[in-house]
């Protein structure tokens, strides 16, 4: 009991945020006394091993919600937790079905995630030894841990779903936006915040996984501001995706194909990258001045994007504009984009100045930077 609460002093306004109080802890909701009060049963026997023990798991207060879910900071087995609730229409089965199904797709994307036994038959066809199968073990966890919200456990009885993943303090990246002044972010934390976006997100199709709803609500902060995707209520495997007739995403981050109910792929991902990297040097939210069906139409209609900063550096506006580019075979894989910000970084951390003095490279010179495999990738998207 005596680890359930705590005083954190925040790095970005000086306001102190602290753990349930002993009372809070005490009035908190316990998850078991929900389900009973929705008349649902609850079993003693778990559902596999991703299966909370709901008897352990308390609920605080709510701090984020979406159009079917509520998001809480509860207390799990006496660790600070999010906890996630979707409910289930009753007097819309059809609605109700879609729900669940984004609940049996986000917790066997999370399990499978959070699980070191993910890495591929291409990586295992690439080991020689134990050593280094080993080694990747261990680095597959390694970056699930880093890169991605770690998942604890998930109740599926209805009508109403749980997901319990870790909590972090620092919120949603859009919160921490917000709290900012318009075009007032240093570009060398845009940098870093894009390349740990980039990073996860490459990982994450390394394992042919689409993300579809990446935006900055759903990347959240760690104390140390690096960042963790979040969310994967709508993801699915690439092979499985198909369509995207029927899909609910959001409008302002979503990719034109996507818009128009046709068959999309991993660059649907690219494309929201290249609108959360606006947002990392705005502070501002896209398409703020319309609709989110304004915001869809014109991006469909009229090509329209998210105008780009008068003093935007030519090291960002480059990148992004081929991010959001309207052919999805224009723009970059992951493994190029991570290439890209590493570079970045490293030529900063040389020279202070790079980000303002940056010029695109020609064909010739990016092609002498960038590995083979991602130099042959990157010219055949040029070409294209």
């Amino acid at each position: 009991m005596r680890n359930l609460y705590w005083f954190k002093q925040s790095s970005n306004n000086g306001k102190s945020e602290r753990r349930l109080s002993l009372g809070e802890y005490k009035r908190a909701v316990s998850w078991s006394e929900y389900l009973v009060f929705w008349g649902a049963e609850i079993k003693g026997e778990g559902e596999g091993e991703w299966s909370a023990d709901m008897s352990q798991l308390f609920i605080g207060n709510k701090f984020a919600s979406g159009r079917h879910s509520r998001i809480y900071r509860g207390i799990y087995k006496q660790i600070d937790v999010a906890v996630k609730l979707v409910s289930q229409p009753e007097e819309d089965e059809s609605l109700a079905a879609m729900l669940e199904n984004h609940f049996i797709s986000e917790v066997a994307l999370l399990f499978r995630l959070s699980n070191t036994n993910i890495i591929t038959s291409k990586w295992l066809n690439q080991t020689t030894n134990l050593a280094n199968f080993s080694f990747l073990l261990l680095t597959s966890h390694s970056v699930f841990l880093t890169f991605f919200v770690q998942f604890v456990a998930a109740c599926k009885k209805p009508p109403v779903f749980c997901i319990i993943t870790e909590y972090l303090a620092g919120g949603s990246l859009r919160k921490f936006l917000h709290q900012q002044e318009p075009h007032s972010v240093p570009l060398n934390l845009v940098l870093k915040l894009a390349l740990d976006i980039a990073h996860g997100m490459q990982y994450l199709h390394s394992q042919g996984i689409l993300h579809r709803d990446l935006k900055s609500e759903n990347l959240l902060l760690g104390e140390d501001m690096s960042v963790k995707v979040a969310d994967f209520g709508i993801s699915c495997l690439e092979s499985q995706c198909g369509s995207a007739k029927g899909f609910t995403g959001t409008y302002r981050w979503m990719a034109p194909e996507m818009i128009k109910e046709k068959h999309h792929t991993k660059k649907v991902d690219v494309y929201s990258f290249g609108i959360v990297l606006w947002e990392l040097l705005t502070a501002m939210t896209p398409f703020d001045n319309m609709t989110p069906e304004q915001a869809a139409f014109a991006v469909c209609q009229k090509n329209a994007r998210p105008p780009l900063p008068p003093k935007c550096p030519l090291a960002y506006s480059h990148l992004i504009n081929r991010c959001w580019s309207s052919n999805p075979d224009k723009r970059p894989h992951f493994d190029e984009i991570v290439a890209i910000l590493e570079s970045y970084s490293e030529s900063l951390a040389q020279d202070p100045e790079f980000l303002t003095s940056y010029k695109p490279p020609t064909n010739n010179s990016i092609l002498r930077c960038f590995p083979r495999f991602i130099a042959g990738r990157w010219s055949a998207s040029v070409e294209a």
